[in-house]
């Protein structure tokens, strides 16, 4: 840091930063997927496990083991193996967004290739860059018709259950015509036994320590997993002899000898069709299901009892009754999540967020029995970071062994730090958390880190939420001017929301001299269902009025120039984002990602998942409400646009289809108002190459310097017509 005779005076905006556009991907990795397995091999205790995605390899997702003690040439700078050759990328495109492209089963792994959506199994002990991964024969006369996800192996019987995804025999099924079950899958021979179909969707199936029950996650349209599902419960036949199942893992027997016997899927919970259930768990020694629901207003941890007349009564079976949520802070959009998690001894842990930071919790549930009459509260302790755990974590597992049982493994993040793998142990006593692994390798003083404060604003319905980065760089300050530039940020989903942990990609602004609001707008999830709900057929009116109401407040604050407030956003947020625009005058600036400018094209053109999402949203069914539709889309209120617009978009999107960007573009430049328009090619629904995401993040400060007449100090070229 500079000393106070050498700080430079100079306008907020102009100041030169070392956060690069290049510190997003260069030395970074996109790191999550943490797995922990008893070691078979390599050192003692636990073995760790996570995926990477990198996108200066063309946003490929890779299998790495935690071997800090390894001599390979090829150990990353975060103690990593590969453990998938160069040629694989593992990556799901089941429900597009894809997640759970992974099955551990011992010594095994099975995972999805994103190129064929073919099953692959890799041996984890024996593995090399030099082996490709043995094909899971599956039934299907091309790559194109199935993809798989979200696996549960079952050794016993030498089965991966799994959500298949069948695409029609070409791969071209319209979205109304998508399947999606959950089905038994012989890893060796290919047979393939459906077990749970006939819904519009099929999720999270999860397999009892007894291997007697199968659980998973089902809904149908228009609802979306945070609007109504359903739990069910298969019971499956006898478990067949360890000496019937074939050296290779997969069971010698013909599906149909012994899949007579299962049972029909039964419903456990989530019976009203207005209670949204996720993330189901069986305990490990009880056999107890757990799972997530909504139905006190929260998503608490809830307990099923096997009991028929009790299970009309979740209310009793609550475990942890607060008025936080837990199942993580953007719960169905991807596969494999799950927010609470079992202890080698039986102890349940789960997280939550209170005021913008992450709370641990653990609880003995292991005695709880509310059938049999138990009234005490169960015996739970909390972690903070007054605990030594940092600011933002989630996704913690325990040790798998009796030793290491006090030991806990997460990812986690603050301000200053990115996601990384943490290691912290119970009874530490406040020692801080380790990381293991760091997503990125650069490292910056916290003269330049603008640390977030939670802010509370008032808004159309109540209050809303965000975090204010203030601008910070200890070279610079600013005399001249009495408030900085301010941007919103508007997250995706739109049913998601934002977090703290470190963000180059914000940094990267307020080093500049930027001021940031990243906003958590009404409908977004971590506040409870009633202000999920909050969008409820008023997409594009409450979203709008809280990114506005957010700007204004810091206004009124003194923390942002009134002249100079501009808001960004991908997918979802850049809807927001055209929508604060098209319908409000409060922006003077604003840069879409892959957004959405047609509500009606999106409606006749999108994937299955989404294809009824904006029902729900809008209040109407399209083509026959198509007047919801084309009120709620900024392309057609183009005679409202009044300020410049960059648009930025890939050109194999099949979520938002690049002809939207496309047609919103033109339909700004035909207005004679300033408009850049940027299609990476290769690039799907969010960038992933390295080159496009440095582009993007240069190309929108370049645009708003331009916008704003501020001299931004190296600012790449940019074309903008009308300008």
């Amino acid at each position: 840091m500079s000393s106070s005779s050498t700080i430079k005076d100079s306008p907020f905006g102009s100041w030169e930063s070392p956060i690069s556009s290049q510190s997003i991907t260069v030395g970074s990795v996109g790191i999550g997927n943490l797995h922990l397995s008893s070691n078979e091999k390599h050192g003692s205790g636990d073995t760790i496990y996570w995926t990477e995605g990198r996108s200066t390899e063309g946003g490929r997702n890779v299998l790495c083991r935690y071997d800090p003690t390894s001599t390979s040439l090829e150990k990353s700078e975060r103690n990593g193996i590969d453990v998938t050759p160069k040629t694989s990328n593992i990556r799901s495109r089941v429900h597009e967004y894809g997640g759970g492209a992974m099955t551990f089963a011992s010594t095994t792994n099975y995972n999805d290739k994103f190129s064929t959506q073919k099953l692959f199994r890799i041996n984890l002990v024996n593995n090399n860059d030099e082996t490709d991964p043995i094909a899971v024969p599956t039934t299907g006369e091309n790559d194109d018709q199935y993809r798989y996800a979200d696996g549960e192996y079952d050794k016993k019987r030498g089965l991966l259950f799994c959500i298949r995804e069948n695409h029609g025999p070409d791969g071209k099924a319209e979205p109304k015509d998508v399947i999606n079950e959950i089905v038994a899958l012989d890893v060796v021979t290919g047979n393939v036994r459906v077990i749970v179909t006939g819904y519009d969707f099929t999720v999270a199936p999860k397999l009892s320590p007894d291997g007697t029950t199968l659980a998973c996650i089902v809904w149908d349209h228009p609802n979306m997993p945070w609007d109504a599902t359903k739990l069910l419960k298969v019971s499956l036949p006898p478990i067949i002899p360890e000496s019937e199942i074939d050296e290779d893992g997969g069971s010698v027997l013909s599906p149909s000898s012994w899949w007579e016997t299962h049972g029909k899927p039964t419903v456990v919970a989530g019976h009203d069709d207005d209670t949204s259930i996720i993330q189901p768990l069986f305990h490990p020694i009880t056999g107890k299901l757990f799972y997530i629901s909504d139905q006190s207003g929260y998503y608490n941890i809830y307990m099923d009892d096997d009991d028929d007349e009790q299970q009309q009564k979740q209310q009793q079976h609550c475990v942890l009754s607060m008025d936080v949520d837990f199942g993580g802070s953007s719960p169905g959009w991807a596969l494999g999540q799950q927010g609470f998690s079992f202890l080698k001894d039986g102890r349940l842990v789960a997280t939550f967020n209170r005021d913008g930071a992450s709370v641990l919790v653990v609880a003995n549930v292991m005695d709880w029995n509310p059938i049999a009459g138990t009234t005490s509260p169960i015996d739970t302790i909390e972690y903070t970071s007054k605990d030594g755990l940092p600011m933002q974590f989630g996704a913690v597992q325990g040790g798998t062994t009796t030793d290491t049982m006090n030991d806990l493994y997460f990812m986690g993040g603050s301000p200053s730090t990115p996601s990384s793998v943490y290691y912290w142990n119970l009874k530490s006593n406040g020692t801080p958390a380790k990381i293991l692994a760091c997503s990125s390798t650069l490292k910056f003083d916290d003269s330049v880190i603008s640390v977030p404060k939670q802010v509370e604003f008032p808004t159309t319905l109540g209050t809303a939420f965000g975090y204010y980065y203030p601008p910070k760089n200890g070279d610079y300050k600013c005399t001249t001017e009495s408030a900085p530039p301010l941007l919103v940020k508007a997250h995706g989903g739109p049913t998601g929301c934002t977090g703290t942990t470190f963000s180059a990609a914000i940094q990267y602004w307020t080093s500049r001299g930027f001021a940031i609001l990243d906003v958590d707008y009404g409908g977004s999830t971590g506040y409870g269902r009633a202000y999920r709900r909050r969008l409820r057929n008023s997409w594009g009116i409450v979203d709008i009025d809280d990114v506005c109401n957010g700007a204004q407040y810091l206004v009124n604050e003194g923390l942002a120039d009134a002249n100079r407030l501009c808001i960004d956003g991908g997918s979802a947020g850049g809807y927001t984002t055209l929508g604060a625009l098209a319908f409000r005058d409060v922006f003077k600036a604003g840069c879409s990602l892959y957004g959405i400018g047609d509500l009606t094209a999106l409606a006749r053109d999108t994937h299955k998942f989404e294809s009824r999402y904006l029902e729900g949203l809008l209040g109407g069914k399209y083509p026959e409400d198509e007047k919801i539709f084309k009120d709620r889309s900024p392309i057609e209120h183009i005679d409202k646009f009044n300020c410049p617009i960059l648009i930025l978009q890939g050109d194999e999107d099949k979520v938002v289809p690049p002809n939207q960007a496309v047609m919103m573009h033109e339909a700004v430049k035909a207005k004679n108002i300033p408009s850049c328009l940027k299609i990476y090619e290769g690039e799907q629904h969010g960038f992933r190459k390295a080159e496009n995401r440095e582009d993007a993040l240069d190309s929108e400060l370049s645009f708003f310097g331009r916008v704003f007449g501020i001299d931004v100090p190296g600012a790449i070229a940019l074309e903008i017509d009308n300008m």
